[in-house]
């Protein structure tokens, strides 16, 4: 079962609904959450205004399914929805989601500054691809920025 399905499930939702504080952070948020929170608050404001229909959402463990779909065994994120450079995105029938995993993170970055790094750049991530930036092209970036152009 997954969080859409199950009610008990860990699920925190960043939507700007009174369920997810309300558009701003509460001090109900653990610190995972919380970077999550701040890392979405970070991004500029232009594509922030542009997450309106996204569900940015905090599971512990991606599913089974989830990895074999991806093929990536060690999946930090997952953007599920139709991206908004995609013919007709406003009327997707579903909404976009943006799904960060807790429990990657913690075993890949411990806590601390590392932690905020891999959770913000996992947010960045995830946002690219709702705004239609395939992973190969992030990659390609990636490697251009290291190159210095």
């Amino acid at each position: 079962m997954t969080p859409d399905t199950d009610p008990t499930a860990p699920r925190r939702d960043y939507d700007g609904s009174p369920e997810s504080g309300g558009g701003g952070p509460s001090e109900t948020l653990d610190p995972f959450d919380q970077l999550v929170w701040e890392a979405v608050e970070a991004l500029p404001a232009v594509f922030r205004k542009r997450l309106d229909t996204v569900a940015i959402v905090v599971e512990d463990e991606p599913s089974l399914d989830d990895l074999r779909r991806t093929g990536a065994p060690g999946l930090l994120g997952l953007y599920t929805g139709v991206p908004r450079t995609a013919y007709g995105a406003s009327e997707a029938p579903m909404p976009s989601k943006i799904t960060i995993y807790r429990g990657p993170h913690l075993r890949n970055f411990g806590d601390g500054s590392a932690l905020a790094e891999g959770v913000a750049a996992t947010v960045r991530h995830e946002v690219a691809h709702h705004f239609g930036i395939s992973d190969a092209r992030l990659e390609q970036m990636a490697r251009e920025a290291m190159l210095g152009g």
